[in-house]
């Protein structure tokens, strides 16, 4: 098991490229069930959980070919099995959305409960609600989602109680097989859902309204192959732009999209940072250090969770107070106690956590406790003072494409060494 040892106190400068998105490929990857020809996705990221997701395709019985850096060919034929174990699907949460395409593509899956970050509960109440809406019958025994149809599954209206991305998504692909129209309410927004439909409609099926609360499907008799191109990671892109406003870089966020981080680069410029962008790069400057800010986590297109830690992160050296109030998960303030064990004064109220500045950070051994947790305790390092020791790393490998690299290349010093 590894660690990261960083020494703070550098000033990032440079170039970075953003990598392709991890929670678009994840759905993009199940997708490619959907049909028996070959799928090629190109900038997919190296991250552990698209090798689990690979795996898993894999164990099911698909064929997978890397062609080159960040591109790969995808066959489900006909001999794959509906059955995803225990032993794979635990180690990822998004395991659980190969759930929709086996079902519409075989009659039957047997998927097991998914795992992944302990950041409160995400339950698949939804998933399983619209798959029977859509005529299946689906049991939870042992540990297993079983679901069955006879025959075709059939196009329903599925209101969703809550805007679920995982959901949103699973649905997408079954309707895309299913027989008659599917409108989906209250579906989640988020760039990776239109992602998920760019290929889906690639590959033949008729999806509108993607990025709107209300998608409709209309279901076709099969799917082909096709090429797509994964979006940029938008979580990555705003983990670099907070980097560079903590350290007060000047630092050039390349192959990225600045229109899905619209929230992001208006909390950014009200800490005080100078924001431009172009069609496919976003810089952020800053000379002095950053004001507080305060935020409610919503889904897209509102402040997303998964940049919650990272502002955290940056209020804690920031000038004044900031109030954060996170509505997504009830569990997502463990990274509190390790960044107050680096310095940082933050006191937590159920979902609010009102952070003072601090006008320096001391190194300190941590641990990481989640992905996102994870990125916060690194952002934190590069600022304090001395040798910081950020243990369990193996959570920021799940969503950070070769993060140490990534940030000696903008002059950070980092080093990945054995625990």
């Amino acid at each position: 098991m590894d660690k990261l040892v960083i020494t703070g106190g550098q000033r990032l400068s440079g170039e970075v490229r953003i990598s392709g998105s991890k929670n678009a490929a994840l759905p993009l990857l199940a997708a490619t069930l959907l049909t028996a020809d070959t799928v090629r996705l190109h900038n997919i990221p190296q991250l552990q959980d698209i090798s689990t997701m690979v795996q898993l395709l894999g164990q099911l019985g698909a064929d997978i070919l890397v062609n080159e850096t960040c591109s790969l060919d995808v066959t489900s034929g006909e001999a794959v099995q509906a059955f995803a174990p225990y032993e794979l699907v635990r180690r990822m949460r998004a395991s659980i959305l190969v759930l929709g395409p086996l079902l519409a593509r075989f009659g039957e899956a047997r998927v097991s409960l998914p795992g992944g970050c302990a950041i409160g509960s995400r339950p698949v109440d939804q998933h399983i609600l619209g798959l029977r809406a859509l005529g299946a019958e689906v049991e939870v025994e042992s540990g297993y989602v079983h679901a069955r149809v006879q025959g075709r599954l059939r196009g329903a209206r599925v209101l969703f109680d809550m805007a679920t991305v995982g959901g949103t998504e699973n649905l997408m692909m079954a309707a895309a097989l299913a027989q008659g129209e599917t409108v989906l309410e209250n579906a989640a927004r988020e760039p990776e859902i239109v992602d998920l439909a760019l290929l889906l409609n690639g590959m033949g099926a008729r999806v509108d309204g993607a990025g709107s609360d209300c998608i409709h499907i209309t279901g076709v008799d099969r799917l082909h192959g096709c090429e797509h191109r994964v979006v940029s990671d938008r979580i990555e892109a705003g983990s670099y732009l907070v980097a560079a406003a903590m350290t007060r870089g000047d630092v050039v966020c390349r192959d990225t999209d600045p229109s899905l981080l619209e929230a992001v680069l208006r909390k950014l410029q009200e800490a005080g940072a100078e924001v431009s962008h172009g069609v496919d790069w976003v810089r952020l400057q800053m000379s002095a250090r950053p004001r507080a800010v305060s935020f409610r986590t919503q889904p897209f297109p509102a402040f997303p969770t998964d940049m919650q830690a990272q502002f955290m992160a940056m209020n804690c050296i920031a000038e004044g107070t900031g109030s954060i109030i996170e509505t997504i998960f009830e569990n997502r303030y463990m990274h509190v106690q390790e960044l107050n064990r680096l310095g940082a004064s933050i006191v937590v109220d159920g979902h609010t956590a009102i952070v003072h500045g601090v006008d320096a950070l001391q190194s300190a051994p941590v641990m990481a406790t989640d992905l996102r947790a994870s990125m916060s305790l690194v952002l934190a390092a590069l600022v304090a003072q001395g040798e910081t020791h950020i243990h369990r790393i193996y959570h920021i490998d799940r969503g950070y494409e070769r993060v140490e690299e990534k940030l000696r290349q903008l002059g950070a010093q980092v080093l990945r060494a054995p625990a």
